[in-house]
């Protein structure tokens, strides 16, 4: 289960003034020390950039990849700004992401094929709400899988995110028990062997204590490692769901286990 870094994100008001003056360190700073947390990919959530997007964009790359070799996933819904960031990517790209949702099928679906890169489907209505249930989700993968085939790209450019529900809503638990479920199906239902991933920090959103929603994370990032989770996305400086997750992936490890896995 690779660890994707959740951190740099437009909303963080140091990272928001870094990308309007074009100032690399802030961002350059928050990479690094994401890396030494022990990120395997940096997530770069730019918003909508609604001005001037193609060159806050490809700065954002740009300022990330001098000081990373790692993947890289450009998070945003403005098309020219992820073409920018496609463009100017020298390291491994993933495009985060696609739904069925008409214009996202039309302006963003085929920059994957375009930039022969790897692009992550949410399993959302085309009106972006989220699922009730298992057979709701999966019901949706079929349907997501006939576009992105459509699209005319290798099985292996596609991974699925099944939406993580808030434990706060109606009925968020137990969504959240069944997307586990939905991991485990998806290769049987799709025919492939269908790489996943999942916003662990959706898990919490909303008003509670602190110390209960990391508890909670702690005891779901386990669940989805036994499902078969391929990549999470998280805050990547809650150390104890970290050492968490590293622990999963030692257990998992078809190689021979040492401690300094862990």
């Amino acid at each position: 289960m690779l660890l994707v870094a959740d951190n740099l994100q437009i909303t963080n008001l140091v990272i928001e003034k870094a990308v309007k003056d074009l100032n690399p360190v802030p961002i350059q700073e928050m990479v690094k020390k994401c890396q030494a947390a022990g990120a395997d990919a940096i997530d770069i959530n730019s918003g909508p950039l609604s001005r001037d997007p193609e060159k806050k964009m490809a700065f954002m790359v740009e300022s990330v990849q001098e000081v990373t070799n790692l993947p890289l996933l450009l998070d945003t819904t403005n098309p020219k700004a992820l073409e920018a960031g496609l463009k100017m990517s020298k390291n491994k790209t993933i495009i985060n992401g696609f739904s069925l949702e008409p214009a996202k099928l039309e302006f963003i679906l085929p920059l994957a094929k375009k930039y022969n890169t790897r692009i992550i489907g949410y399993l959302l209505y085309p009106n972006s709400h989220v699922p009730n249930d298992e057979s709701q989700r999966l019901n949706i993968a079929v349907e997501l899988y006939e576009e992105f085939q459509k699209s005319g790209m290798d099985n292996e450019q596609l991974i699925i995110d099944p939406v993580i529900a808030p434990v706060m809503w109606e009925n968020g638990n137990i969504q959240d028990m069944e997307i586990l479920s939905v991991i485990r199906n998806l290769p049987d239902l799709l025919g492939f062997p269908v790489k996943t991933i999942a916003g662990i920090s959706n898990l919490t959103t909303g008003a509670g204590p602190k110390d209960k929603k990391l508890l909670l994370e702690r005891a779901y990032v386990p669940m989805l490692a036994a499902a078969g989770l391929d990549m999470a996305l998280m805050n990547i400086f809650h150390s104890d769901t970290i050492k968490t997750a590293k622990a999963c992936n030692a257990l998992y490890s078809k190689h021979i286990f040492t401690w300094a896995e862990i």
